[in-house]
């Protein structure tokens, strides 16, 4: 019987998932010659591959040349609840909310480096925040974004961080990875996020993350209006309703299993 041998697309396939594996593990961004080195891939091969993946968005490069996870990666990772599921566990809490606080309100999910909304309900204000299903926003400069990033494990909350170019969208959007850390440290305590104009001026978002049982963020929901209407005096009120909704998801997605 003839031995088996893979063939050279196999081959290349091998090389290619020993390489991701290998930057997917390393808590630290690796050279071309540790990759090279713990896959036994010798560094021509490897640097090829690597630049396709780069351009791919599968990895991505710093200014000293090494590589770590990268937003493609990121968007293949595990996602433990369906978004249909979510929104239907979503809809009694989200409306609760809407009647409470007679604001947009909306329900979101941590896609790469973006929030994508996967459902909400208008403000019945004359002048409101408008957002629709399938609208994306970079995470960072949302409430519903740090909401979830607050609440991811640590490892995965830190390669999105390092994943992120910060530009300012006002001047008061997060301008740098040490000041994200902060502010997520402020909403870890506090349990609820701010986006303070941060996104559009004269526009404030509070947020609270839907928690699964390792307390990690699948979703989060928010609360959208006016400065006027967001003032601070509202913030306690409507971030205890933002809590109580996410925390009804949560029952609700516990119970449907």
């Amino acid at each position: 019987m003839k031995e088996f041998r893979k063939s050279k697309p196999i081959r290349v396939l091998a090389k290619t998932f020993s390489i991701i594996e290998a930057v997917q593990d390393s808590p630290a961004p690796l050279t071309l010659k540790a990759i090279s080195e713990q896959t036994t891939v010798n560094k021509s091969t490897a640097s090829r591959i690597l630049a396709h993946l780069e351009t791919q968005r599968y990895v991505t490069r710093d200014a000293k040349g090494g590589y770590r996870v990268g937003e493609k990666l990121l968007q293949l990772g595990p996602r433990p609840v369906s978004e249909v599921n979510l929104r239907e566990a979503a809809q009694a809490p989200l409306r609760e909310l809407w009647r409470i606080t007679q604001e947009t309100v909306n329900l979101g999910i941590l896609d790469g480096l973006e929030v994508m909304y996967l459902d909400g309900l208008e403000s019945p204000q004359s002048f409101r925040l408008v957002s629709s299903a399938g609208t994306r926003a970079i995470a960072y400069r949302t409430a519903l974004g740090k909401a979830i990033l607050a609440y991811l494990p640590a490892e995965e909350r830190e390669s999105v961080i390092t994943l992120f170019a910060f530009q300012a969208y006002t001047p008061h959007t997060i301008a740098s990875a040490d000041e994200l850390r902060n502010e997520l440290e402020r909403v870890r305590a506090q349990e609820y996020a701010i986006d303070d104009e941060e996104s559009v001026i004269g526009v404030r978002c509070l947020a609270a993350p839907v928690l699964n049982p390792t307390r990690t963020a699948v979703a989060a929901v928010s609360i959208s209006g006016p400065v006027a209407r967001m003032a601070d005096g509202k913030i306690e009120e409507f971030s205890r309703a933002a809590r109580a909704a996410a925390r009804e998801i949560t029952e609700r997605l516990r119970a449907t299993g």
